[in-house]
């Protein structure tokens, strides 16, 4: 009689091998290996693939652009961190930590939703009662919205055959399993098997699904690394869930641009866009204080202006204490470094802070000259004014470098009340948009903390 044969995976990565190992060969953790009956993993296959159907190669000059529909989700954030909206057939992942409003955010748009299409919201965290008090709260009572409680994939995939959506919500997929797999739900096995299934339904059908993820500790989504390879959008719901204010951040978008950034206040009655987040992330900022400094960022097509704080105090300790909330910490150690040798600041004997309001985090070297300002501005025990911006990048050599889309920052900081501000003296375009702004020019940060000396 012939032995069954039989696959071993990793619960790690996912990655498939014909013998058992202590090691995975391909990301490297013990202990991982884990044997799965070949036979199992071919009925997982074919209901996998009961969704899609063999296409035709077809010359590329004959395909129509029009058949990427899109569509408005009812939410200008989401429409803008998606690149004009939802696209038909596409795989959406929305990612963020437990409480952060992912759920609430996918229930408030099934209204708008709902006005065009079937709307099909499956969770595995609630019952059927739990998502009618929790729409009723939201004011979300369509009558072209159906709600599902299973974490059955083949339960999952008989409601889509009977009900025929437009649009799919699973919430969440570390609680969708295949009973095809031994492995419990939530395991990189499940995680991959059941968004594999997903993304054949989307493309197979046309059906626009939205997945709901959880993060892990590291801040990344949980399951294998292949997950976000194999959808079409990825989007993070960053902020502290003890703060009203959260950030929609697209990490991958098939469809529009990455790094764009959707701005939503949490209130009793769901999450509310703020369509201006410069205003919203300087309210309550302290008049004459030192150590604050406005820069702006461009996250992606949108420029947002962002409060910079530091505070500098005596160190106690041989070796000061170093902190940074928002802003990378090995760059603040850089300009914290060509502040004390360019700038003649004794830095290296105080205690560290640096600061970003609002939760945002500034990812871009435009922040340098705005940070080191506040750093200087800290130690000196001297405020820059209120309506004094900086913008540029900081070289180790202490020159403030030219930085990209100058003239659209400009016009923000000018927007938002601003009379001043300090740019790099080499920019690469030409501002002419901020005429009513006085710009300073500066080629060091000896220059800057001069002009911040006058202001």
């Amino acid at each position: 009689m012939k032995a069954k044969a039989s696959l071993f995976y990793c619960t790690e990565c996912g990655n498939e091998t014909s013998k058992w190992a202590g090691r995975c060969p391909s990301c490297g953790a013990w202990n991982t290996i884990v044997e799965q009956p070949a036979e199992k993993r071919a009925a997982a296959a074919r209901e996998r693939g009961e969704f899609r159907a063999r296409a035709k190669a077809r010359p590329i000059d004959e395909l129509d652009e029009a058949e990427e529909l899109r569509f408005p989700t009812g939410m200008g954030e989401l429409d803008r961190v998606l690149g004009g909206g939802a696209v038909k057939g596409s795989l959406v992942l929305v990612g963020g930590a437990p409480g952060i409003g992912k759920s609430t955010l996918m229930l408030q748009i099934c209204s708008q939703l709902c006005a065009s299409g079937k709307v099909l919201y499956v969770s595995g965290e609630e019952s059927p009662h739990q998502l009618k008090m929790r729409a009723k709260r939201l004011h979300v009572e369509d009558a072209g919205l159906y709600v599902l409680s299973e974490t059955c994939l083949g339960d999952v995939l008989e409601s889509v055959r009977e009900e025929q959506p437009d649009v799919l919500i699973i919430d969440s997929i570390q609680t969708l399993s295949n009973e095809a797999l031994e492995s419990p739900a939530g395991s990189v096995a499940q995680v991959k098997d059941c968004t594999l299934a997903l993304m054949q339904l989307a493309k197979g059908r046309g059906v626009t699904v939205f997945v709901i993820g959880h993060v892990n500790k590291e801040g990344s989504i949980a399951g294998p690394k292949v997950l976000e390879h194999m959808v079409d959008c990825v989007l993070y719901f960053e902020g502290d869930q003890h703060m009203a204010y959260r950030i929609l951040r697209a990490a991958k978008n098939r469809f529009g641009a990455t790094n764009e950034i959707g701005v939503f206040e949490m209130r009793s009655e769901g999450l509310v866009e703020v369509p201006n987040p410069s205003e919203l992330l300087l309210s309550g900022r302290p008049a004459d204080a030192p150590g604050t400094c406005v820069t702006c960022v461009m996250e992606g097509a949108r420029p947002v202006l962002a409060e910079v704080q530091a505070l500098l105090a005596p160190s106690a300790q041989s070796a000061p204490r170093r902190a940074s909330n928002g802003f990378d910490y090995n760059r603040a150690a850089m300009l914290m470094a060509v502040l004390e040798k360019r700038g003649a600041l004794k830095l290296s004997a105080c205690d560290a802070f640096l600061n970003v309001i609002g939760g945002l985090t500034l990812d871009e070297p435009a922040a340098d000259l705005a940070a080191v300002l506040a750093l200087a501005s800290s130690y000196l025990d001297k405020p820059i004014g209120a309506r004094v911006a900086a913008i540029g990048e900081v070289g180790l050599t202490g020159e403030v470098r030219s930085v990209s889309h100058l003239a659209q920052r400009l016009s923000e900081v000018e927007r938002l009340g601003f009379e001043s501000c300090i740019i790099p003296k080499q920019r690469s375009d030409r501002p002419e948009a901020a005429k009513g702004l006085r710009l300073i020019p500066v080629a060091n940060i000896g220059e800057a903390l001069r002009a911040i000396a006058r202001s």
